[in-house]
């Protein structure tokens, strides 16, 4: 009798709902186990027929206690793909002269600056040769693309994020590492009238980080894998 074959691993970091989400649902539909972490209990979201691929843990990545002790929980682990998605719109409707300090310190430390301080824990746990390290971020983070400054803190938060990833990358030149723009998404911070469901995004995300095991390099990809301008 042919052995089993073993099952890829994917982690998810900020899975709770809207995209994290989605992409925890399409991995396990293909067969994947995935450990995806929330920041608080999560019950329903589509899950409840894959507890045997899936392994949920808790973790707010601004917290360094916490990070600390999901990295001891990760001992040992090796994963094919890491997705770095945690993140927040912050002050929606407010400018650099609107919102408070405190809300930009939020913002910027939740999008930019933790998820590059976690990349470099996890990079000990990424499949050798074959592993696939990604970033969320977001077109409106490309200076080029967002030439009229849409959403601007935010927008300044993914930018922070892309120029921090290019100087990891830099250090890490033998990793494949993407940053993703997932689409427009209907979610709670794509609002109702975006034109890409969470599924359809989350597929084409899949298909690109699967099909860039073992490129290397780094890009700023779309969930079609169309290259964005940095």
């Amino acid at each position: 009798m042919a052995a089993r074959k073993e099952a890829k691993q994917a982690l998810v970091v900020g899975a709770s709902r809207g995209i994290g989400l989605g992409l925890t649902r399409e991995f396990l539909r293909r067969g994947w186990h995935v450990t995806a972490t929330v920041r608080s209990a999560i019950s329903g979201g589509g899950l409840e027929n894959y507890y045997d691929q899936l392994t949920l843990d808790t973790l707010d990545i601004n917290n360094l206690h916490m990070v600390e002790a999901f990295m001891a929980r990760m001992k040992g682990r090796i994963f094919d793909v890491v997705v770095l998605n945690a993140g927040i719109y912050g002050p929606r409707d407010k400018g650099v002269n609107e919102a408070t300090q405190e809300e930009i310190s939020h913002l910027m430390m939740t999008n930019a600056i933790s998820p590059v301080r976690l990349a470099e824990r996890l990079v000990p746990l990424l499949r050798p040769e074959t592993g696939v390290l990604a970033f969320m971020s977001s077109v409106l983070g490309s200076l080029e693309v967002n030439a009229n400054d849409a959403s601007p803190l935010y927008a300044a938060s993914k930018a922070m994020l892309n120029r921090l990833t290019r100087a990891f990358a830099a250090k890490y030149d033998y990793l494949t590492i993407v940053n993703l723009h997932p689409g427009w998404v209907r979610t709670d911070m794509g609002g109702p009238n975006a034109t890409l469901d969470v599924d359809s995004s989350a597929k084409g995300m899949a298909d690109v980080l699967v099909g860039r095991a073992g490129s290397g390099g780094h890009e700023f990809l779309d969930y079609r894998g169309k290259i964005i301008p940095w």
